[in-house]
């Protein structure tokens, strides 16, 4: 099997979807670097859907970035969703994108997810590498501005140059702050993303899920 480019369309990173180009481009501007065109399009996915962790539903169609940029945006996204958005879109102006997965604590914003789930492990949370001026820089677009300032958190920056992945500290009390985002296992980096090890390991640590095979809905509905 030939070693992955990054650069070309898989099923859920469909960069060569219509509705993946026509969000490129819009975003995009053709005379524009790699790097500036990268930071576009994250600034246009993080605030472009207000993140949710309520909105899985099982099923490979409801994966794709395709389905996620065609779907009512009022249901927000999740961080897959989101990563998913930025890698497809970075590939359809052709620039190379992986995804990274982690199992995560302190997750931004989903108190009340992990009391039904019954574990503060947030278990496959995703971003995205890109790859600007020779090196692989990871972005994630997964908080919007609008939950950050809420939460009392920095919204995460990215200036296509470093890395951009978690928010370590809330604004109140820096390094004597509440912790966020603790990165406790890494499943590393994918081409696409890998559905079945994604559902095992949410069927592994997740018991609701495992019950009903379906995802908590929303206390509130």
């Amino acid at each position: 099997m030939p070693a992955p480019t990054y650069r070309d369309p898989g099923e859920f990173v469909d960069s060569d979807h219509p509705a993946v180009i026509a969000f490129a481009k819009e975003h995009t501007q053709s005379d524009a670097s790699d790097i500036e065109n990268a930071v576009a399009l994250y600034y246009a996915v993080r605030d472009g859907w207000r993140y949710s962790p309520w909105n899985v539903r099982p099923g490979r169609q409801y994966f794709k970035a395709s389905h996620v940029l065609t779907r009512d945006r009022s249901v927000g996204g999740h961080c897959i969703d989101k990563a998913n958005v930025l890698a497809a879109s970075a590939r359809a102006v052709a620039i190379p994108s992986k995804l990274h997965f982690a199992n995560v604590r302190n997750h931004i914003g989903t108190a009340s997810l992990e009391a039904q789930l019954g574990t503060d492990l947030l278990v496959f949370h995703g971003y995205v590498e890109l790859h600007l001026d020779g090196k692989w820089v990871a972005a994630t677009p997964a908080f919007n501005k609008g939950l950050c300032d809420n939460l009392g958190v920095a919204p995460l920056e990215f200036d296509g140059r470093e890395d951009s992945i978690f928010q370590p500290f809330d604004r109140h009390g820096g390094d004597e702050g509440r912790r966020f985002m603790e990165y406790v296992h890494d499943y590393g980096t994918f081409e696409d993303i890998p559905y079945e090890q994604m559902i095992e390991a949410w069927l592994h640590y997740y018991k609701p899920l495992r019950e009903t095979g379906a995802w908590p809905g929303r206390p509130d509905g």
